[in-house]
């Protein structure tokens, strides 16, 4: 019965982004060449990009999600639209964004639509004119968003801008400092993707059973803080065994 009803969520689920594709080129097409329009079923974070039209990211169907997807399945049903936010690109582009969730008939949030709007040739005439008026103010310290056709490396550099900020490699962190890494790249739905711990172990050059410990006691403590319980990873090994400071387990 459970199959069934599954069966047809995910029917109703692929109706809803069937008729959204078109939708998708009539946006773009409204706003012209500065507009990215992008179609995500976040059932699939590897390659959630199901119809595009744009060209400002540079991404294509069949593209992973961007840092925000992945922030998006972190909240589960909390997740909520963000619009009109600004970002910097890798390239240096400047992007105001909107991202609108999408949730099926029981209010489950399984995809998004998302507007990508390069707005940096309009910010550098507003530069241009506030200098002319003498009241230019210097450019806003925006974040970077990772956008990417691959999701492995858009997990490669949310991991760099992490170790960036800490100015110091794996093994000169201590334990309260590896357990706030993993704490942050879970609330940013990392570990959503499918073989993430792998990737992540191997970057840190860890035991793929020392990132599950390590998930696993970042998800404890956050859960001994708000009160609440939450299973262990289900695919997670057996053996917890942490590693050592000093190099790899």
């Amino acid at each position: 019965m459970a199959g069934n009803a599954g069966g047809a969520l995910d029917a109703e689920r692929d109706a809803i982004l069937a008729a959204l594709a078109p939708v998708v080129e009539g946006l773009a097409a409204t706003f012209g060449p500065v507009c990215e329009v992008v179609l995500h079923d976040y059932r699939r974070p590897e390659r959630s990009v199901v119809a595009i039209a744009g060209s400002v990211t540079g991404r294509e169907v069949g593209g992973s999600m961007s840092e925000i997807g992945l922030r998006m399945v972190a909240r589960g049903a909390e997740a909520a639209d963000e619009l009109n936010y600004l970002t910097r690109s890798r390239a240096g582009g400047i992007l105001k964004s909107s991202t609108m969730v999408l949730r099926d008939s029981t209010g489950a949030v399984f995809g998004a639509v998302c507007v990508n709007l390069d707005v940096s040739a309009v910010t550098e005439a507003h530069a241009l004119l506030g200098a002319l008026a003498g009241v230019a103010r210097a450019p806003a310290d925006l974040p970077v968003t990772t956008f990417g056709n691959d999701i492995d490396s858009v997990v490669d550099v949310m991991l760099d801008a992490h170790q960036l900020h800490q100015n110091r490699p794996w093994a000169a962190l201590d334990r309260a400092e590896r357990l706030d890494l993993f704490r942050s790249l879970d609330e940013r739905g990392v570990f959503a993707v499918r073989r993430a711990v792998e990737q992540v172990a191997g970057r840190l050059g860890i035991s793929r059973a020392s990132a599950y410990s390590y998930l696993s006691q970042s998800r404890a403590q956050a859960d001994t803080a708000t009160g609440s319980t939450s299973e262990s990873p289900s695919d997670s090994p057996s053996d917890t065994t942490s590693d050592s400071a000093g190099g790899p387990a």
